[in-house]
């Protein structure tokens, strides 16, 4: 449709489409009715309106607001604005439909003007917008406030989630140049199982039948990848192969992960308060676990010291224990352990570290955001010995690729390289059977 009205943007005169016309006659009647509820009606009394309540109220002043205004907008503009007024006031404003919408896993805000989402593991722009800079402010307070934390010039970063257990993290001004900047990171209604993620192509069926005997063998297991390579998917998907006699105990900066086990103990961090009091990190929760006689420990995240911790507790009987590092490689994941656990402030030799790890450590589950937007696991590498100075890995399963169709989705498969895992004759002494398709029987296709 061709150009039809004239605007604004600094000196020079922009022609809009009909559409653009359209949205910003919506964005001008949102804003001013909602000045007008804010100004004629309590905050606090809005906020305790039901849906139903709210969109009787909202529904007859669009229509005032837009006339006295001389706004001409359509019926479906009209219902389209009360709606999104609606959504300001009970939800999270422009970003609210995206929240609502299962097929989008991530939403990224860069300022008033520009929203981003990520469906299907493909990033597209949105043509949601807030009305202002003090607009999206007042949506990332109603976030944060209600968990105690603060945004402010002198606390310009936080990390909160949303009721649904959605992470929210927030920048603002004067760290992010462009305005205030909110990136949410949504919580699965439904938690994915292993059939989800073999239907995603993230493993084969084998690779998954064989991580069922790993975890039901109590192997020690950790997943790793880079961020947003679904780490915590994965984790929570195998998770639920372990038995519902075990007493689990989960440790996270933010509660996500969704247990099915009866006999779960669910630790969560806390982060200083006002006073800068307060403070519990994962290390001491990693810590107060060990008293709280568990059969498996899960940690969200090793980030920090509680690495040395987490090694000890598989080396001292608590076998079975998963958790996820944030690296490129599975050599690189056991570099980043390292790492960790000098941040500990041990005085321990790297030899004796790498003791540590070579016998805490059994598999390393390393998965990949791939550039078709697909999450795979890459590779699964068992932990082996300290030969000298290094420790032994051997790859068991890799993902190959061939390249990309038409559509410029990857091309590839998952395959076994054949070899034959160390752990296997602890696994028969535990009473668990690698399934035939295991890689000591020919790997897989």
């Amino acid at each position: 449709m061709g150009p039809i009205t004239g605007g604004h943007r600094g000196n020079a005169t922009v022609l809009l489409t009909a559409e653009e016309e359209q949205q910003r006659r919506l964005l001008e009647v949102k804003r001013l009715v909602h000045e007008r509820l804010l100004r004629e009606t309590e905050f606090a009394v809005l906020d305790r309106l039901s849906p139903q309540e709210l969109g009787q109220q909202v529904q007859g002043m669009v229509a005032v607001v837009a006339a006295e205004a001389g706004i001409p907008l359509s019926t479906g503009a009209l219902h389209r604005a009360e709606a999104e007024v609606v959504d300001e006031v009970l939800g999270y404003g422009p970003i609210q439909r995206y929240l609502d919408d299962d097929t989008v896993t991530e939403v990224m805000v860069n300022g008033h003007e520009t929203v981003y989402i990520e469906r299907r593991g493909r990033i597209e722009k949105t043509r949601a917008r807030f009305l202002s800079d003090d607009h999206l402010m007042r949506i990332i307070h109603k976030v944060v406030s209600p968990i105690g934390r603060r945004v402010d010039e002198s606390s310009p970063m936080v990390d909160a989630r949303l009721p649904d257990g959605s992470r929210v993290n927030v920048i603002i001004p004067p760290l992010a140049v462009h305005g205030p900047h909110m990136t949410i990171r949504k919580f699965s209604r439904r938690p994915f199982g292993p059939d989800d993620l073999v239907g995603f192509g993230t493993l084969s069926r084998r690779m998954c039948d064989f991580l069922q005997a790993c975890i039901e063998g109590k192997l020690n297991i950790i997943i790793s990848g880079g961020t947003g390579s679904g780490k915590t998917t994965t984790l929570n998907a195998l998770s639920s192969f372990i038995g519902h006699d075990d007493r689990i105990v989960t440790i996270e900066d933010a509660a996500e992960l969704q247990l099915q086990q009866p006999h779960v103990i669910t630790l969560e961090s806390r982060p200083p308060n006002l006073e800068n009091k307060g403070e519990v990190t994962i290390r001491q929760l990693v810590r107060n676990s060990l008293r709280m006689r568990p059969d498996r420990i899960i940690v969200g995240e090793v980030r920090g010291g509680e690495a040395l911790d987490m090694m000890q507790a598989m080396n001292t009987g608590h076998h079975g224990s998963l958790g996820t590092v944030h690296s490129n490689s599975p050599r690189d994941a056991l570099s980043r352990l390292e790492t960790m656990i000098l941040m500990a402030g041990t005085e321990l030799p790297s030899r004796a570290i790498r003791e540590q790890i070579a016998a805490a450590v059994d598999l390393i589950v390393h998965q990949e955001r791939y550039r078709d937007g697909v999450r795979r696991i890459s590779q699964i590498s068992e932990v082996q010995r300290l030969e000298g100075e290094t420790i032994v890995l051997q790859d068991l399963f890799e993902f190959e690729q061939h390249g990309l169709d038409a559509d410029g989705n990857l091309v590839g498969r998952h395959t076994g390289t054949g070899l034959r895992p160390v752990f296997v004759t602890r696994l028969e002494a535990a009473g668990v059977r690698l399934p035939t398709t295991a890689p000591e029987a020919g790997g897989m296709g």
